[in-house]
Protein backbone atom coordinates (compact mmCIF):
# COMPACT_ATOMS: atom_id res chain seq x y z
CA UNK A 1 0.00 0.00 0.00
CA UNK A 2 2.04 2.96 -1.19
CA UNK A 3 2.43 6.11 0.92
CA UNK A 4 2.80 9.98 -0.40
CA UNK A 5 6.59 9.33 0.21
CA UNK A 6 6.89 6.81 -1.54
CA UNK A 7 3.84 5.85 -3.93
CA UNK A 8 5.53 2.23 -5.31
CA UNK A 9 4.50 -0.93 -4.73
CA UNK A 10 7.91 -2.37 -4.85
CA UNK A 11 10.27 -1.98 -1.53
CA UNK A 12 13.54 -0.52 -1.44
CA UNK A 13 12.55 3.07 0.11
CA UNK A 14 16.46 5.27 -0.09
CA UNK A 15 17.97 5.43 3.32
CA UNK A 16 17.93 9.10 3.22
CA UNK A 17 14.26 9.49 3.12
CA UNK A 18 14.38 7.98 6.70
CA UNK A 19 14.84 10.34 9.63
CA UNK A 20 17.13 8.78 12.09
CA UNK A 21 19.56 9.15 14.76
CA UNK A 22 23.30 9.64 15.50
CA UNK A 23 24.93 6.42 16.45
CA UNK A 24 21.51 4.46 16.17
CA UNK A 25 21.58 1.50 12.83
CA UNK A 26 20.29 1.88 9.58
CA UNK A 27 19.42 -1.19 7.62
CA UNK A 28 20.66 -0.32 4.23
CA UNK A 29 18.35 -0.47 1.16
CA UNK A 30 20.08 -3.17 -0.10
CA UNK A 31 20.51 -5.36 2.56
CA UNK A 32 16.90 -4.59 4.00
CA UNK A 33 15.61 -6.01 0.40
CA UNK A 34 18.11 -9.51 1.13
CA UNK A 35 15.96 -9.19 4.56
CA UNK A 36 12.54 -8.89 3.67
CA UNK A 37 13.38 -11.60 0.95
CA UNK A 38 14.40 -14.30 4.03
CA UNK A 39 11.37 -13.47 5.99
CA UNK A 40 8.97 -14.87 3.22
CA UNK A 41 6.26 -12.70 4.44
CA UNK A 42 1.72 -13.25 3.17
CA UNK A 43 -0.06 -10.30 3.42
CA UNK A 44 -1.34 -10.96 6.60
CA UNK A 45 1.82 -11.84 8.35
CA UNK A 46 2.52 -11.08 11.66
CA UNK A 47 6.14 -9.78 12.06
CA UNK A 48 7.83 -9.64 15.14
CA UNK A 49 11.41 -7.13 14.52
CA UNK A 50 13.30 -6.95 17.85
CA UNK A 51 15.71 -4.49 18.02
CA UNK A 52 13.89 -2.28 15.20
CA UNK A 53 16.81 0.51 14.75
CA UNK A 54 15.51 3.31 13.17
CA UNK A 55 12.08 1.39 11.89
CA UNK A 56 13.23 0.96 8.14
CA UNK A 57 12.19 -3.29 8.17
CA UNK A 58 8.74 -2.29 9.85
CA UNK A 59 7.82 0.55 7.49
CA UNK A 60 9.07 -1.57 4.43
CA UNK A 61 6.94 -4.28 6.04
CA UNK A 62 4.35 -2.64 6.87
CA UNK A 63 3.30 -0.66 3.42
CA UNK A 64 4.04 -4.50 2.10
CA UNK A 65 1.29 -6.32 4.31
CA UNK A 66 -1.61 -4.26 4.86
CA UNK A 67 -3.33 -6.44 6.04
CA UNK A 68 -0.75 -7.84 8.20
CA UNK A 69 0.15 -6.46 11.60
CA UNK A 70 4.28 -5.49 12.52
CA UNK A 71 5.32 -5.75 16.28
CA UNK A 72 8.74 -3.04 16.27
CA UNK A 73 10.60 -3.97 19.80
CA UNK A 74 13.01 -1.23 20.90
CA UNK A 75 14.27 -0.94 24.38
CA UNK A 76 15.28 3.19 24.21
CA UNK A 77 12.63 5.16 24.33
CA UNK A 78 13.90 8.10 21.66
CA UNK A 79 14.37 5.15 19.26
CA UNK A 80 11.20 3.84 19.91
CA UNK A 81 9.34 7.80 19.06
CA UNK A 82 12.28 7.11 15.94
CA UNK A 83 10.25 4.43 15.09
CA UNK A 84 6.71 5.61 15.25
CA UNK A 85 8.23 9.07 13.26
CA UNK A 86 9.14 7.13 10.23
CA UNK A 87 5.80 5.49 10.24
CA UNK A 88 4.22 8.51 10.30
CA UNK A 89 6.50 9.87 7.85
CA UNK A 90 5.05 6.73 5.44
CA UNK A 91 1.76 6.94 6.61
CA UNK A 92 1.89 2.94 7.88
CA UNK A 93 -1.08 2.56 10.68
CA UNK A 94 -0.47 -1.27 11.22
CA UNK A 95 2.84 -0.95 13.23
CA UNK A 96 2.56 -1.06 16.81
CA UNK A 97 5.94 -0.31 18.77
CA UNK A 98 7.06 -1.84 22.06
CA UNK A 99 8.94 0.04 24.21
CA UNK A 100 10.90 -2.85 26.26
CA UNK A 101 14.16 -4.96 26.46
CA UNK A 102 13.95 -8.32 25.12
CA UNK A 103 13.15 -10.93 26.11
CA UNK A 104 11.40 -9.66 28.89
CA UNK A 105 8.98 -7.85 27.26
CA UNK A 106 7.84 -10.28 24.41
CA UNK A 107 5.17 -11.78 26.99
CA UNK A 108 3.82 -8.00 26.80
CA UNK A 109 2.92 -8.82 23.34
CA UNK A 110 -0.95 -9.76 22.44
CA UNK A 111 -0.13 -11.18 19.07
CA UNK A 112 2.34 -14.10 18.22
CA UNK A 113 4.43 -13.83 15.02
CA UNK A 114 4.42 -15.61 12.18
CA UNK A 115 7.91 -14.71 11.17
CA UNK A 116 10.58 -12.68 13.60
CA UNK A 117 13.28 -10.13 12.43
CA UNK A 118 15.98 -9.78 14.99
CA UNK A 119 18.81 -7.92 13.79
CA UNK A 120 22.45 -8.31 16.14
CA UNK A 121 22.17 -7.99 19.81
CA UNK A 122 24.34 -9.06 22.59
CA UNK A 123 21.69 -11.63 24.39
CA UNK A 124 20.84 -13.21 20.46
CA UNK A 125 21.12 -15.93 22.37
CA UNK A 126 18.73 -15.74 24.80
CA UNK A 127 15.94 -14.05 22.89
CA UNK A 128 16.33 -16.91 20.00
CA UNK A 129 15.39 -19.28 22.56
CA UNK A 130 12.56 -16.98 24.09
CA UNK A 131 10.72 -16.18 20.75
CA UNK A 132 11.11 -19.98 19.85
CA UNK A 133 8.38 -20.77 22.09
CA UNK A 134 5.91 -18.03 20.51
CA UNK A 135 6.60 -19.31 17.04
CA UNK A 136 4.07 -21.49 15.42
CA UNK A 137 5.00 -24.81 13.38
CA UNK A 138 6.50 -23.21 10.51
CA UNK A 139 7.48 -20.26 11.51
CA UNK A 140 10.33 -18.41 10.73
CA UNK A 141 12.88 -16.45 12.12
CA UNK A 142 15.49 -14.77 9.92
CA UNK A 143 18.53 -12.66 12.15
CA UNK A 144 21.71 -11.20 11.24
CA UNK A 145 25.13 -11.22 12.30
CA UNK A 146 27.62 -8.34 11.49
CA UNK A 147 30.93 -10.48 13.18
CA UNK A 148 31.70 -14.42 13.55
CA UNK A 149 30.54 -14.35 17.00
CA UNK A 150 27.28 -12.75 16.54
CA UNK A 151 26.77 -15.70 13.22
CA UNK A 152 28.04 -18.59 15.88
CA UNK A 153 26.13 -17.49 18.33
CA UNK A 154 23.08 -17.78 15.61
CA UNK A 155 24.00 -21.01 14.31
CA UNK A 156 24.70 -22.88 17.58
CA UNK A 157 20.84 -21.45 18.99
CA UNK A 158 19.29 -22.62 15.52
CA UNK A 159 20.83 -26.19 16.31
CA UNK A 160 19.83 -26.54 20.06
CA UNK A 161 16.53 -25.76 18.67
CA UNK A 162 16.37 -27.67 15.56
CA UNK A 163 15.43 -25.67 13.19
CA UNK A 164 15.21 -26.73 10.14
CA UNK A 165 16.04 -25.44 6.58
CA UNK A 166 17.93 -23.24 7.15
CA UNK A 167 20.30 -20.84 4.75
CA UNK A 168 22.60 -18.55 5.22
CA UNK A 169 23.45 -15.36 2.49
CA UNK A 170 26.40 -13.11 3.29
CA UNK A 171 25.72 -9.85 1.71
CA UNK A 172 28.22 -8.25 -1.12
CA UNK A 173 27.03 -4.48 -1.68
CA UNK A 174 29.11 -1.84 -3.58
CA UNK A 175 27.49 1.46 -4.37
CA UNK A 176 28.38 4.16 -6.79
CA UNK A 177 29.60 7.33 -4.94
CA UNK A 178 31.09 10.92 -5.43
CA UNK A 179 34.26 11.77 -3.47
CA UNK A 180 35.58 14.54 -4.68
CA UNK A 181 35.89 14.69 -8.25
CA UNK A 182 35.52 11.65 -9.29
CA UNK A 183 32.69 8.48 -8.56
CA UNK A 184 33.97 5.40 -7.35
CA UNK A 185 32.26 2.36 -5.95
CA UNK A 186 32.14 1.75 -2.00
CA UNK A 187 31.49 -1.00 -0.51
CA UNK A 188 28.92 -1.68 2.25
CA UNK A 189 29.83 -3.57 5.53
CA UNK A 190 28.92 -7.16 4.89
CA UNK A 191 26.51 -8.93 6.49
CA UNK A 192 25.22 -12.24 7.23
CA UNK A 193 21.58 -13.30 7.19
CA UNK A 194 20.87 -16.42 8.59
CA UNK A 195 16.77 -17.94 8.32
CA UNK A 196 15.19 -20.86 9.85
CA UNK A 197 11.94 -22.51 10.50
CA UNK A 198 10.36 -24.20 12.78
CA UNK A 199 8.98 -27.03 11.76
CA UNK A 200 8.80 -29.55 15.24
Amino acid sequence: MPSKLWPYITPGIPDDLFENLPGIPLSQRELRLLLISQLRLKSDSVLWDIGAGTGTIPVEVGLLCPQGKVIAVERDEDVANLIKCNCDRFEVKNVEVVQGSAPECLHNINQNPDCVCMEGGKNIQEILQAVWVYLPLSGRVVATAANLESLYAISQSFSQLRARNIEVVQSAVNRLETRGFSQTFVAADPIFIVSGEKLD
